[in-house]
């Protein structure tokens, strides 16, 4: 068996990923511009957010379709449409007039990176010979990972100097360019069966997440007990039951959930969510940490941050080549020390960090995710069949986008009650606020890698 990817395999993949690195690029940016936009639109906080919801809401509904789109669509017209439709959003938020004309290109993108995420990674599990498999997981990650470290500084560059419409415009020819890569690289292959939408599962999905997303983000504004917050989050969970039944009684369901049934891929199910779930915990709490205890610039918060996020996003194809070689627990589980010794210095220094501080514990962090978080993934989908790799793809990657969404909530509103406390100073509540959230850090990845030890494979 041939044993070497082939030059058309590495830029169907770098093509793919172009669209999904623009996405998260798009999103981390335009964080940066909130209070611009704000001033511009004549609109307030709660408002504002919406351009990071109803993109992740899309995203998240869209992503699950991944598996069935895949069995009745060819490769090629699937990247193709994606394409489309984000250079479409993104060419309608340049222009845009309108706040709510802005929301809809953030719609129209979201379209496009949810079929694009989980299309790259399908193109690697099937075209890379097995025993590459590791590092071009680890390539995927790395070209996805790199956005969140360059995106906060490329925004904040951007906007203080020639405006946030730049984002966008700066964005599109390399768009363009994966455009043509796609087309000339991506196997045209052919559909290998064709199965009907189930309607029922659709609209499970769309409520699922709409109360998800819906009930997690109002969280970060307002009391976290209130019926705005709570209702929708029940709601989507109990659709979400629902969806897990019919998934598994139906003969073509639009996702098949009865894979979650084999333990050892669920138990990386579970442990990549906690992972995501704190990686964007910290890319919420440090920024803040920087700029309002420290009393730095959102620029300064972005710099200080890029070190360790660059060195996870460098180090994740490495740590796939690892994987390679000596199988997925060595990688793993070192990863999971490094992220404890971390997160513990955090913890231990949590109402005193300086900005060398924060810098230099961030790395040793995000050296966790570097080792662990693409691995995770290569490994969870290794105890599936090939039959059921793009239903696990498709459930690692909705994960992926749910997890973020939950996480920056919940950590704002841990962070926003000690913020409140009148007892605090705004400076010292964010302090202790971010304390809590460290904590609560810790003791999600001591979760994880107690979840690893079990379900990881160990030796080659």
């Amino acid at each position: 068996m041939n044993e070497k990817i082939s030059l058309k395999t590495l830029l169907s993949v770098i093509a793919a990923g172009i669209m999904s690195f623009s996405g998260v690029i798009i999103e981390t940016s335009m964080n940066i511009t909130f209070p611009t936009l704000m001033k511009d639109f004549n609109i307030d906080t709660s408002t504002v957010q919406w351009m990071t919801t109803i993109y992740l809401l899309v995203v998240s509904i869209v992503v699950p379709l991944s598996a069935i789109l895949k069995r009745n669509f060819k490769t090629k017209s699937l990247f193709i449409t994606a394409n489309i439709l984000f250079i479409a959003g993104v060419l309608i938020d340049l222009f845009a007039p309108t706040f709510s004309l802005l929301l809809i290109g953030r719609m129209v993108q979201g379209l496009g990176t949810g079929i694009a995420l989980p299309l790259m990674f399908n193109i690697i599990l099937e075209q890379v010979p097995r025993k590459k498999i590791g590092l071009m997981m680890g390539v995927g990650n790395l070209i996805t990972a790199i956005a969140p470290a360059v995106g906060p500084t490329f925004g904040g560059i951007v906007v203080s100097s020639i405006g946030w419409r730049y984002i966008f415009l700066i964005l599109l020819p390399i768009l363009v360019i994966s455009l043509i890569l796609g087309m000339f690289a991506i196997k045209n292959n052919e559909v290998s069966e064709r199965t009907k939408l189930d309607f029922m599962s659709l609209i499970l999905i769309v409520i699922t997440f709409a109360g998800l997303v819906y009930g997690f983000s109002s969280m970060g504004s307002g009391n976290v007990f209130s019926l705005n917050v709570l209702l929708p989050i029940i709601i989507g969970i109990i659709a979400l039951i629902i969806l897990y039944r019919r998934s598994v009684t139906i003969d073509n369901p639009i996702i098949n959930l009865s894979i979650l049934r084999n333990s050892k891929f669920s138990g990386h199910v579970v442990a990549f969510f906690i992972l995501q779930f704190i990686t964007l915990g910290m890319s919420f709490i440090l920024p803040n940490y920087v700029q309002i205890v420290n009393n730095q610039s959102a620029f300064i918060a972005g710099l200080i941050v890029l070190p360790g996020a660059a060195l996870g996003a460098v180090f994740a194809p490495l740590a796939g080549k690892i994987m390679d070689k000596l199988g997925a627990y060595k990688p793993i589980l070192s990863g999971m020390l490094a992220g404890l010794i971390g997160l513990l210095l955090f913890v231990i220094f949590g109402t005193h960090l300086s900005n060398w501080m924060i810098l230099m514990f961030y790395l040793v962090y995000m050296l966790c995710l570097g080792l662990s978080f693409g691995n995770i993934m290569t490994s969870g989908l290794s105890n599936l069949n090939s039959n059921d790799s793009s239903d696990g793809n498709a459930i690692f990657n909705t994960i992926q986008q749910i997890s973020g969404a939950i996480s920056t909530s919940v950590i704002s509103a841990i962070v926003a009650i000690s913020q409140t406390n009148p007892a605090y100073s705004k400076s010292l509540g964010t302090a202790i606020g971010s304390e809590h959230g460290f904590i609560l850090l810790i003791v999600l990845l001591l979760i994880a890698s107690f979840i690893l030890n079990k379900v990881v494979k160990k030796g080659k």
